[in-house]
């Protein structure tokens, strides 16, 4: 079995319950921010495509999990967390779950910002300080809990924890401790973890290499493969940034690895091999903060800047990294892909969909959707775009082809 069929196995796995357009878990059914997704309305009228419902979650990131009709994020009011369960045609509040949990607004809005995962009939989550659940996902009720940062003795980093779990086999990883850590995903126990320094703020992304797969962590100093059943660390890159928030996913294509990180750091590609991998490019030409790019046809689509400067949406060719348009305006927005095309939503609520090509940033339909502030990825899913804004407004947006549903 080739490497490629592997992970795409994997990744199948991990949306085992799904049907094929449920978007599982962070960054979608292949954890690269592309859908297969097709047949989905990419022109609107000037007001733009209808709101099929709307509700109010609390404040946070936190993006969304769609599987089995129902859609799952979280949100935190009045100091506690909370995890909601959506029906994904209507709206209708099928369970929510809310424990306590400090806001943790020093330095931002505060509020939640790890993404539900969806397996099977089981939800997981993982929160700023630690709490992981599991919850059945049919009634929200709690199968196992435990707080990470309490029982394996791990520091909370500075901005909290923030990646999604990643299903593997029968593993829960978690981007905890300097090379993350995995959870029986049945019953919690705790089967591996790393040394007890500050983590990164991604997700743990599985990707196959020489017919095996492994998992990328990033740390406050860089990023790096395991063997996700051992922990046992392959490889990994020195990536310094200020404040040591290494904050975005990686992209992983074929034998080459794309980095790309805020606070002035910029991004990179390099080559897999047999040792660490090695540079083919660096530059300043993109730097996502903490929203990760979308590659496509081998060109990058991102977020270049900071929250604190005017952020550009750019393209990248990926083996050159050289800059083919930037779009001026976008700010901390954040991007998703499919069926060729890419669906923006910037950081003051304005959504927009256009073709993916390195000609330039036209777009086909546009319209806003939210207030406020709008950082958190946005959704597609099944006919439908989701997004939310940092107060907690959550809109649901129909783009489905006219004709029965």
């Amino acid at each position: 079995m080739s490497a490629w069929k592997q992970i795409g196995i994997c990744w199948l796995a991990v949306a085992s319950a799904a049907v094929a357009g449920d978007w599982p878990h962070w960054r979608g059914p292949n954890g690269n921010g592309v859908s297969t997704e097709s047949g989905w309305l990419d022109h609107w009228p000037d007001h733009g495509p209808p709101t099929l419902w709307k509700a109010q979650v609390g404040t946070g990131f936190a993006s969304f999990a769609v599987a089995g009709g129902r859609v799952y994020t979280t949100g935190n009011e009045n100091n506690k967390d909370t995890v909601f369960a959506f029906a994904a045609d209507s709206g209708k509040a099928l369970w929510k779950h809310s424990y306590e949990a400090d806001l943790g607004d020093k330095f931002f809005e505060g509020g939640t910002t790890s993404t539900p995962t969806v397996e099977g009939d089981r939800v997981y989550t993982f929160n700023r300080w630690g709490d992981v659940y599991c919850f059945a996902a049919a009634d929200g009720a709690v199968i196992w809990q435990k707080n990470v940062h309490q029982e394996a003795g791990l520091r909370v980093p500075g901005w909290g924890f923030g990646g999604s779990p990643t299903v593997f086999e029968n593993e829960l990883l978690l981007n905890a401790g300097e090379a993350g850590l995995a959870l029986d995903k049945a019953t919690g126990k705790l089967l591996w973890q790393s040394a007890n320094k500050d983590s990164g703020y991604s997700t743990p992304l599985l990707f196959a290499r020489d017919g095996k797969t492994l998992a990328i962590f990033s740390s406050g100093r860089g990023y790096g493969a395991v063997e996700p059943l051992t922990g046992k660390a392959l490889w990994s890159i020195r990536w310094m940034t200020e404040f040591g928030v290494n904050a975005s996913d990686p992209i992983v294509d074929r034998d080459r690895f794309f980095l790309s990180t805020g606070y002035g750091k910029g991004a990179g590609l390099f080559k897999l091999g047999a040792g660490d991998p090695e540079e083919v490019w660096k530059s300043k030409i993109m730097h996502n903060q903490f929203n990760s790019s979308v590659l496509l046809g081998g060109y990058l689509y991102g977020v270049d800047g900071d929250s604190t400067e005017p952020a550009t949406l750019k393209c990248v060719e990926l083996a050159t990294g050289a800059e083919k348009w930037g779009q001026p305006g976008f700010g901390s927005g954040a991007l998703i892909a499919a069926d060729g095309k890419l669906i923006t939503l910037n950081d003051h609520g304005e959504l927009a969909v256009a073709p993916a090509t390195p000609e330039g940033f036209k777009p086909t339909a546009r319209a806003q959707i939210l207030g406020g502030k709008c950082w958190t990825t946005p959704v597609l899913a099944n006919g439908r775009i989701y997004c939310r804004n940092a107060q907690g407004d959550v809109a649901c947006l129909d783009v489905r082809p006219a004709g029965p549903h």
